[in-house]
């Protein structure tokens, strides 16, 4: 028995290490981007694909298929329910292998036709096998069943053969004597070759393999992760063999996501919409990982609570750490933590205010599925989840009239409070209610329970920045007894997140009724000193104190991320700690660029620094299907709270690494950013970006290039955009040549001698640069380094930009400053009439050139009223004016003397400019009033 027992386990774990789903302990499973495919969804007012020349257009450049509906059998969301989702306008694109799916996403995202375009991920099993002895060391075998009151739960019901759970996994064994009478089969499409039921999938029969489209939901050799799952929540109970499953008479439907050939790939939300569309009540997914929101995943959940009332539980990780988990921390998914057989919290269970419940999830003995009669012990959060999903099918069989969220709350309501216990003090409240109990879940009717379904914050941002306010709007829904006057309290939890307005009285609500505090939302404000990239988390209280019900529902809030937005003028423009405009990398964080709060029009920008073809600087796209991240923060990115020379400035100090560091890739260079934005006509369109660049090596950098890189998104056709260059005012911009609505480009201001280079996305035979295989240093380079003879493209193509500077040389530990314009503007005149104003503005507001020193001087500086100009005898003749920092003008007058006398008796305290202007030269010249 020892020898077999050790075989099992190294199967287990060969099996793990195969399939890549089986983490250490401390080590966060992690999502990775499937190859060659992606999702998007068509946006409003588009039918199909083809009914938009430009998503068109883009498809056929680069899809290896014509695009196909992701869901073609989902149904039409009903008019009368809230939240539902229409899963229709979603298609999915198979790509060429060697083509990035980021690439493509982005190139989707520019033709205006889409919602949202993201790649597929795979996600991995949960899998965490315990000590093979463990099974000979308990005495009673399945411990759990005692813990969460099963068998009691049984003597009030025993499912109902009519409850089908879904197990969307890694497969099953049809033959195990404990699974054989538990599949649900599908009598309307026996094996015969034909789509009987016509529903899209011949001879589904015993579910379906997701992973390589065929009928055979068998699970491959060596994988048992869906065995093991299935018999936990549904293995034969009362039939004298093998072990009992949570949910008694409920059916499972095996549907097989990890692919058992080379050509199959990950399918588990494929398998969530057909466990849904095909009567699922209970979906299991006891898989996961950590790596950022998707719209797209986020909408099939929603599809299967909301339009097609399926309970989805999740496991919620097996990593020592407060963190979110996905699909487990997707809204309308129960999220399952797990607990030793002492209900407290396993050492290795992920926990969080996302986790609904907890359950047991070590030395669970289920079926292991190497033969037809073998049984196992093992542990993770993997089988936490599927004796909720077992319970959840014994409370649709007791409460039929229940809908999904009313299974969801009734569970959650009829936990038992574990919060005490020693292990789980130092977790109280992020394991959930409490740990499952099966016998309240199906006896308790009296219980009552509200949930927060919707919010909706104003203004609706990603992240909120230090003094930032906020309304927020939540509905309130009341999911069982009625409530005589409910109350919904928000508290922040964390100091920096004050709540200005915290109480919404919403009254009587009976069963399933609604309402929303929109007429006094709910006030907060960021604290200022918030430190950089805050997760605050806040708690809607739910209360009636009539009937002594009260309830806890937590949100989580990102505060003052590494970003800034600056919006004083029509430019909404983000700004990051790494030089990057729009967003901080290609994961898409932060608010991009707009135009009067309209959509984003930046895929992707941010700065280039070069010293040659393989040094080169950039936090940019890179052709290894990433983006580089050579810079690296010093000082990070701020919002100045009393801007001297504009209505808002936003500063930051950031470097890349020595070459001597990085083999001759990198540069060496300190770069302080420091950007500017104005309210006032004419100075609505642009924001200017100024970067003070110090060489950090022993070396000469001869010549030095910098640039911006600006992938735009204008409005319209993304693939029928020209560039020009207007030599004059040093301004390269894109535009669509056939109907015009935005204009948007660069303008070099200061530094060195300019350069632009168009880019034409969309052939190889365009040039020397082809993005959509990435963009290498060497491209890099060329974009910089090309003078302006490649600064137009005036074919409409999807194009971008690189307009920049050539620096003659800079001496070691020597400084420059190289500045730009971004503009935006709704017509040609107004873009050129912005980059007038911004040449302008620059030369007279900000410093950009040191005080002429022979004999040009103010005193007494600081003064208190009267102040002396001193202008040198070369000085012919010359107009003096007095201007805020902000560039309005109090006086103007002309001098023909060596001395003039100011008078700002009449003027406040603070900083002003003197500017003189004589006919070949201008001098701005600083002065305090105190």
């Amino acid at each position: 028995m020892m020898h077999s027992l050790r075989v099992v386990v190294a199967l287990a774990v060969w099996w793990v290490a195969v399939l890549g789903g089986a983490t250490a302990y401390g080590q966060p499973a992690a999502k990775t981007v499937q190859a060659g495919r992606l999702v998007f969804r068509l946006a409003a007012g588009v039918a199909e694909p083809g009914s938009s020349p430009a998503l068109a257009a883009a498809l056929r450049q680069f899809a290896a298929q014509p695009a196909q509906q992701k869901f073609p059998h989902s149904l039409a969301p009903p008019l009368d329910l809230p939240g539902a989702v229409d899963l229709r306008p979603v298609y999915e694109v198979r790509l060429p292998p060697a083509l990035p799916v980021e690439e493509a996403c982005r190139r989707l995202l520019k033709t205006g036709a889409v919602e949202y375009a993201e790649p597929l991920y795979y996600y991995s099993p949960l899998l965490q096998t315990s000590d093979p002895l463990a099974d000979s060391a308990r005495a009673g075998g399945q411990y759990h069943l005692k813990n969460i009151r099963a068998y009691r739960a049984w003597d009030v019901t025993q499912g109902d053969t009519a409850i089908t759970i879904a197990i969307v996994d890694g497969g099953t064994r049809l033959s195990h004597e404990d699974l054989a009478s538990q599949v649900q089969r599908n009598r309307r499409d026996p094996i015969d070759g034909l789509d009987n039921d016509q529903d899209g999938y011949v001879d589904n029969y015993t579910g379906w393999d997701f992973a390589d489209n065929d009928n055979d939901p068998v699970r491959e050799a060596n994988s048992v992760h869906g065995i093991l799952v299935a018999g936990c929540a549904s293995a034969a109970t009362n039939n004298g063999k093998g072990i009992a499953g949570v949910g008694f008479r409920c059916r499972f439907l095996p549907l097989k996501i990890y692919s058992s050939t080379r050509s199959g790939s990950f399918a588990g939300y494929e398998a969530i919409i057909y466990a849904a569309d095909h009567g699922c009540q209970v979906i299991n997914l006891s898989w996961g990982g950590v790596g950022g929101y998707s719209r797209f995943e986020q909408e099939v959940i929603r599809y299967a609570a909301i339009n097609r009332n399926a309970v989805v539980v999740a496991a919620a990780g097996n990593t020592p750490a407060d963190l979110d988990f996905y699909p487990a921390s997707y809204e309308h998914v129960l999220s399952v933590a797990m607990l030793t057989p002492s209900d407290e919290r396993s050492p290795n269970a992920t926990f969080s205010r996302r986790v609904d419940l907890s359950a047991p999830g070590t030395q669970i003995l289920t079926i292991l599925g190497n033969t037809d009669s073998d049984y196992f012990a093992v542990g993770g959060s993997s089988f936490a989840a599927p004796l909720v999903a077992g319970a959840a099918g014994l409370v649709r069989a007791r409460f039929p009239q229940y809908t999904a969220a009313q299974v969801a709350a009734q569970l959650r309501r009829t936990t038992d409070n574990i919060d005490a216990l020693p292990g789980n003090v130092a977790y109280a409240g992020r394991l959930g209610s409490g740990r499952l109990n099966v016998l309240r879940a199906v006896t308790e009717t009296g219980q009552r329970s509200a949930r927060i379904i919707a919010r909706t914050y104003a203004p609706a941002r990603q992240a909120y920045s230090p003094g930032d306010t906020m309304r927020l709007t939540v509905q309130v829904q009341n999911l069982l007894q009625p409530v005589s006057n409910l109350t919904v309290t928000l508290t922040s939890l964390s100091p920096h997140l004050l709540v200005r307005q915290g109480t919404f009285a919403a009254g009587p609500l009976v069963t399933l009724e609604q309402r929303a505090n929109s007429v006094a939302p709910f006030r907060l404000a960021v604290a200022p000193g918030t430190p950089l990239n805050t997760r605050a988390i806040i708690r809607y209280r739910l209360q009636d104190a009539a009937t002594g019900y009260q309830e806890d529902q937590y949100e989580t809030i990102q505060l003052n991320p590494d970003y800034v937005v600056l919006n004083a003028n029509n430019l909404a423009f983000t700004l990051t700690s790494r030089g990057s405009i729009g967003y901080d990398g290609l994961g898409m964080v932060g608010e991009g660029v707009s135009y009067r709060q309209g959509a984003p029009l930046l895929a992707e920008g941010g700065l280039l620094v070069a010293a040659s073809p393989a040094r080169v600087s950039d936090n940019l796209r890179n052709d290894r299907r990433g983006s580089d991240a050579d810079f690296w923060t010093l000082n990070r990115v701020r919002l100045l709270a009393q801007p001297l020379r504009a209505d808002q400035e936003a500063t930051a100090t950031f470097r890349d690494s020595l070459p001597t560091l990085t083999r001759g890739r990198t540069v060496g260079v300190r770069v302080r950013q420091h950007a500017y934005a104005w309210a006032a006509t004419p100075h609505r369109d642009y924001v200017i970006l100024e970067y003070r660049v110090t060489n950090l090596t022993a070396d000469t950098l001869k010549p030095l290039h910098m640039g911006l890189f600006m992938d735009w998104d204008l409005p319209g056709e993304g693939s029928r955009n020209v560039v020009a260059w207007d030599a004059a005012r040093r301004l390269q911009y894109l535009f669509d040549p056939t109907a015009p609505r935005l204009y948007a480009g660069v303008q070099h201001l200061r530094g060195g001698q300019p350069s632009a280079y168009a880019l034409n996305h969309q052939a190889p035979g365009g040039g020397p640069v082809y993005l959509a295989d990435g963009f290498n240093s060497a491209e890099k380079f060329i974009t910089l380094s090309s003078g302006t003879r490649e600064a137009t493209y005036p074919t409409a193509t999807d194009a971008s930009q690189v307009t920049g500077a050539v620096l003659p040389y800079l001496a070691p530990a020597d400084s420059v400053t190289v500045a730009f314009a971004v503009l935006a503007a709704p017509t040609l005149t107004q873009l050129q009439l912005a980059a007038d104003a911004a040449a302008t503005r620059y030369q007279q507001v900000l410093p950009v050139r040191p005080a002429y020193s022979g004999g040009l001087a103010l005193y007494p500086n600081p003064t208190t009223g009267l102040v002396y100009l001193n202008l040198p005898p070369s000085f012919p003749s010359a107009t003096v004016q007095l201007l805020s920092l902000a560039g309005q003008v109090f006086h103007t007058q002309t001098c023909n003397a060596s001395r003039l006398v100011l008078n700002l008796s009449a003027y406040p305290a603070g900083i002003y400019l003197v500017r003189v202007q004589t006919q070949n030269r201008q001098y701005v010249l600083k002065l305090t009033k105190q």
